[in-house]
Order: structure tokens, then C-alpha cells, then sequence
């Protein structure tokens, strides 16, 4: 009986170490599970984070390329910073492209993208404001332009009115007669000279004028020119000399000069005709200072 209750009790306690066996086999199993599946968690958050981190950095890159695409020409320290950006893009995306990225090397990597987010926003906001200043200046250049050009405008509007000041100027010191006297004479043998009417006798004429009253006028020798057209209208060419007279280039008949102090002087012109007189009436135009300054007529019968 005692070995029955021996040999049943040795039955109970192989049962009760099997059951433990099988206990502890499936807490194990539990334990594994759990950590497997904690690990795979965690495989799954570092890839997730790897990603947010490769996509914000593929954002800074291109935010970094508009910024400098908007900028056109950049500074030398922008273009020193450019380099410096675009090379730790660069260092970060090999180090967030590894296999397998420790916990320290991720926590540095996510700060890295950190810092790179702050200077590249400080790099764009640089480059906004290099794109005012630029807009400022060329505002400022056009502006100056536009002054300048004013300015050129004005004073090419002061020059013409200055050169038709000028011109009314010199119009108006210009000699002037208000009556051109002609008379036509024959010349004895004697020298004694006697006016005459008749074309086949006359061998010269004179001309007598007076300057009218002119303050504005030079004292002192002006170039007197005379132009004699005959009773057809042609020029009787003496010397032959050209001068200008209202802005164009005339021939003369005949050149002296007198001396003008405003004193009501009168003058007086002798001019002798190489060729016979015809019958008709002559025209004699007098000029000085480069204008018209008197002209009267004669006739022959």
C-alpha cells in the first residue's frame, strides 16, 4: 500500500514539473513575442523618421534652388553660404541613406536638420532682402534716369531758346536804314561830276543813307555789302565775293564798311559800272551784320 501511494505521489510531482516546463516554455514564448514585436516598432519608427527627415531635406534643396533662381546675381558672401548649404544637404542625405542608422546618430541627424532649416530660412530671407534692395536701386536708378533725362531735356529747350534769344539779339543790333537814296552821275573830263537821267550818259550811282537810331548796335566798323539787279532782275557781279545774309550764301556787287558811332551820320556809297547802263529801273539792296539793311531803286530812261 505504501509503495502504491509512493509511486503515485512520484506520478503527481512528474505531472506538476511538466506543467511547470510547459509554463515556463510559453512565458518565454510570450516574452520573445513581445520583444520581437517592440523591435519591429522600433525598426518601423526609425525608417518613418528616416523619411521625414530625407523629405524635409529635399524641401530645404528646393527651397534653396527658388531662392537662388529669384535672386539672380549673388553676393560673394551668399555665394560662400550657397556652398556651405548645399554641402551639408549633401553630408546629411549620405548619412540618413545608410543601412541602419543607430539612435544617436539619428537624434544628431534630426538636430542637423534642424539647424539647416534655420540658415536656409535666414539664407532665403537674405535673398528677399537682396531682392529689395536691387528693386530700391534700380527704382532709384530709373528715377535718376528719368531726372537726368529731364534735366537734358530742359537744357536743350534753354540751349534753342538761348540760340533764338541769339538770333533776335543779333537781328537786333543789326544795322537798319529806314531810306536808300540813288542817284546815277556822268563824269566830265574835267572830273566834275552831274547827275543824269538818261542810261547812255550815266557811268556810276551813289547811294546815300542813314542808320536809324540803334542802342543795342556795335560801335565801329561794319562790313557794308551791295547788291545791284539790273532791269531784268540779274545780279551785276563786280568783285565777285560771296557773303551770308539771312542764313544764306549771296554774291555781292559791291563791299566796303563804315564806321557806325550812332550820330545820326549820313553816308554815302560810289559805285562805278564797268559795262553801260541799260534803260530801266535798278534795284540796290544794301546788307550788314548778316540781315537786309536797306534797299531803294533808280531809273534810266
Amino acid at each position: 500500500m505504501d509503495n502504491q501511494e509512493q509511486k503515485k505521489k512520484k506520478d503527481t510531482n512528474k505531472i506538476y514539473f511538466l506543467i511547470a516546463v510547459i509554463v515556463a516554455l510559453l512565458g518565454t514564448n510570450v516574452y520573445l513575442f513581445f520583444q520581437k514585436n517592440k523591435s519591429d516598432q522600433r525598426i518601423v519608427t526609425v525608417s518613418d523618421e528616416k523619411t521625414a527627415l530625407q523629405t524635409e531635406l529635399e524641401k530645404l534643396e528646393t527651397e534653396l534652388d527658388q531662392a537662388n533662381s529669384s535672386s539672380g546675381e549673388l553676393s560673394e558672401e551668399l555665394k560662400v553660404k550657397d556652398e556651405e548649404l548645399k554641402t551639408k544637404i549633401a553630408q546629411l542625405r549620405v548619412a540618413l541613406g545608410k543601412g541602419k542608422l543607430t539612435a544617436g546618430e539619428l537624434a544628431k541627424a534630426r538636430e542637423d536638420v534642424k539647424q539647416l532649416k534655420y540658415f536656409v530660412g535666414k539664407y532665403t530671407n537674405d535673398i528677399d532682402d537682396l531682392i529689395k534692395k536691387n528693386n530700391a536701386l534700380t527704382g532709384e536708378r530709373d528715377s535718376l534716369k528719368s531726372t537726368v533725362n529731364d534735366v537734358k531735356q530742359l537744357a536743350t529747350r534753354l540751349s534753342k531758346s538761348n540760340d533764338s534769344l541769339n538770333v533776335r539779339v543779333k537781328a537786333g543790333a543789326a544795322l537798319k536804314t529806314s531810306a536808300v537814296d540813288i542817284m546815277a552821275f556822268r563824269i566830265k573830263s574835267s572830273g566834275k561830276e552831274t547827275d543824269v537821267t538818261r542810261a547812255s550818259t550815266a557811268q556810276k550811282i551813289k547811294v546815300r543813307f542813314a542808320i536809324n537810331t540803334n542802342p543795342i548796335a556795335e560801335k565801329g566798323m561794319h562790313d557794308v555789302f551791295m547788291r545791284i539787279l539790273d532791269p531784268a532782275g540779274n545780279l551785276i557781279i563786280g568783285e565777285g565775293g560771296a557773303f551770308m545774309a539771312n542764313e544764306q550764301q549771296l554774291q555781292y556787287t559791291y563791299k566796303t564798311a563804315i564806321e557806325f558811332n550812332s550820330d545820326g551820320k549820313t553816308y554815302m556809297l560810289d559805285w562805278t559800272n564797268r559795262s553801260p547802263f541799260e534803260v530801266g529801273t535798278y534795284t540796290v539792296i544794301l546788307y550788314a551784320d548778316g540781315y537786309t539793311m536797306g534797299k531803294g531803286t533808280f531809273s534810266l530812261r
